[in-house]
């Protein structure tokens, strides 16, 4: 299966000027049918913190157009939203996973609001995976931070995971942790991880991109810089299974600890 990453570079809640930047993005490229589109989190807004703002118009407006990209480009797309709920003030950052006949099939909510930047006091955290077969794949979806919890990739391999779709909004400052992890997480789980970040700045943070495409055995097959583009690269089943055949270390997870 053909993966293609977007960095973007996201106007700071300007959904329609998100969207027409994705969209120029994506001409310059031939984009094989049946791949998987892979777009930041909380591409359309950038990483802002005001539900009343993100949330205007939704899920209507985004997942619309989510839904004609999917059609139109007869891939399955992955992309970072906020979704409303039923709390005043409060959202859920969400990753929404949408086929190639434009129809949504799935939505998770990200685990680990970081606190650090104040996002727990306006995301609501969410409380499970969501694994989905794509072709021979079973792919998760998870959200920035979550990178940093090891454990949430283990559950999600007892849903027979074999590659994960890490979307986010991650720092420049702390962009070599981004690397390592997202290595260290394809490592461990034997699994194929995407990781896709954002570029520029908003007004309060500077972006690194440097999105990545990890095999399972934690080799970087294709890397982004720190501009707007894509990366694209294919993840292939076989290169999975031989190499946990090869080396069964997941046989040996000790699940009572």
């Amino acid at each position: 299966m053909n993966v293609y990453g977007i960095q973007l570079d996201s106007a700071w809640v300007n959904k329609d000027e998100n969207f027409t930047k994705v969209d120029t993005i994506l001409s310059a490229r031939h984009i094989e049918k049946n791949s998987l589109l892979v777009l930041p989190e909380m591409f359309a807004t950038g990483f802002s913190l005001e539900p009343s703002k993100t949330l205007r118009s939704e899920p209507q407006k985004t997942e619309s157009y989510l839904s004609n990209l999917a059609k139109i480009k007869q891939c399955w797309v992955v992309a970072g939203m906020t979704q409303s709920i039923k709390q005043e003030g409060k959202a859920h950052n969400c990753a929404v996973i949408f086929s190639p006949d434009g129809v949504k099939i799935s939505s998770y909510s990200k685990i680990h609001p970081i606190p650090i930047l104040g996002e727990d006091r306006v995301h609501l955290a969410g409380s499970s995976v969501e694994s989905i077969k794509i072709d021979s794949f079973v792919v998760t979806p998870l959200i920035c931070y979550d990178l940093r919890f090891p454990e949430v990739f283990r559950l999600a391999l007892k849903q027979e995971t074999n590659v994960f779709i890490v979307i986010a909004c991650w720092p420049k400052v702390r962009i070599e942790h981004w690397i390592t992890l997202l290595q260290a997480r394809a490592i461990e789980n034997q699994s194929y991880v995407i990781g896709v970040n954002r570029v520029g700045k908003d007004p309060d943070l500077e972006y690194g991109g440097r999105s990545l495409i990890v095999d399972p055995l934690g080799k970087i097959i294709t890397e982004g810089d720190e501009s707007e583009g894509i990366i694209e690269a294919s993840v292939e089943k076989e290169k999975i299974e031989k190499w946990r055949e090869q080396f069964p270390v997941l046989a040996d997870i000790r699940e009572g600890l």
